[in-house]
């Protein structure tokens, strides 16, 4: 990945083979910790990974409703004394004495886009300008006042797509704010789902929909090539409603049949809880494929105990940095 940031780099390393090995050469110059922290809509939480890669211990924290306001261009951080005081309890159970770590922030913090180029200049001082000429329409914030990642992967006709990350610097600064007036400092700031992506399947095509607080992201893989990411918000009046999930999954599965031209072979769901069955039955019964829990994807199976105990709690974020730096 090339990364441009006043702080802080956008993205992850993965280090299986195929679409996840290629994230990785995108971020092959940036530090990899396995120490790790996520600030989320409804909670926080710290994980740290020992040198032969399993998981030493893990903390998550509640957060207050509204305490974190996940967007891409408002304030996300509503109520910072609770959030620093729950990061406080948090790290008081995950000893971290100064190290490094990766800060995993909300889906709608950070906006992905998978872009169609004929070409695009190897030296970053070249490509930035172009990316951010593209991206000018398709964000709401001045793009020049942002931080810019990309990397390049093979389309379908075998031209060119570059995944592109983009965030206000203002938003992540929130993020990495809080964590250094606790003494700790984030070397790589990604979204929770980019994180997620190394657990997923690397034959045939596979959905993900994961939902975290109101948000729901869909992604499409398809071999060694991500297809399509889609982040929205729901009406929390929506949030247990399984028609306005497959109102929001149906338009990335059009997208990626009429692309494409296949069918997806499996979906897997993340983070609707209590309601996961009713979810996944909507789900099953319209697409017609495989629906499984985010624990039962490939990549999960090389967790160890410990970090299928993350995905059982929700922490599907963390479990997928035990594949990147963590692992």
């Amino acid at each position: 990945m090339t990364s441009v940031a006043a702080a802080a780099s956008l993205g992850t390393r993965v280090s299986r083979a195929g679409l996840l090995s290629r994230i990785d050469r995108w971020l092959h110059a940036m530090p990899h910790p396995s120490l790790v922290a996520e600030i989320a809509s409804g909670h926080v939480a710290v994980a740290r990974w020992g040198t032969g890669g399993d998981l030493d211990t893990w903390a998550v924290e509640s957060l207050p409703a509204g305490a974190v306001m996940p967007s891409p261009v408002e304030t996300n951080i509503t109520q910072p004394d609770a959030v620093r005081g729950a990061l406080r309890r948090a790290f008081g159970k995950v000893a971290h004495r100064g190290a490094p770590l990766a800060l995993l922030i909300p889906d709608p913090a950070v906006r992905v886009f998978v872009l169609p180029f004929e070409s695009l200049p190897r030296k970053a001082e070249d490509a930035l300008p172009l990316l951010r000429w593209r991206l000018k329409k398709s964000v709401p914030f001045d793009v020049e006042e942002t931080t810019v990642s990309w990397m390049r992967q093979a389309a379908r006709d075998g031209g060119l797509e570059v995944i592109t990350a983009i965030a206000r610097q203002r938003i992540l600064r929130e993020y990495e704010q809080l964590l250094e007036s606790i003494d700790a400092r984030p070397s790589v700031v990604l979204s929770s789902t980019l994180a997620v992506l190394p657990l997923l399947d690397e034959t045939g095509a596979t959905l993900l929909a994961r939902l975290c607080g109101a948000t729901l992201t869909t992604t499409v893989v398809y071999g060694t090539s991500l297809c399509v990411y889609r982040s929205t918000e729901l009406v929390a009046a929506r949030l247990a409603d399984p028609q306005a999930v497959l109102d929001e999954v149906f338009p990335a599965v059009a997208y990626f049949q009429d692309t494409w031209g296949r069918e997806l072979d499996r979906a897997y769901m993340a983070g609707f809880g209590s309601k996961s069955d009713l979810f996944r039955d909507a789900l099953h019964g319209e697409l017609n494929i495989d629906v499984r829990p985010l624990s039962a994807a490939a990549g999960a199976h090389g967790l160890d105990e410990q970090g299928q105990n993350l995905l059982h709690r929700g922490l599907d974020g963390l479990a997928g940095w035990a594949m990147n730096g963590g692992s």
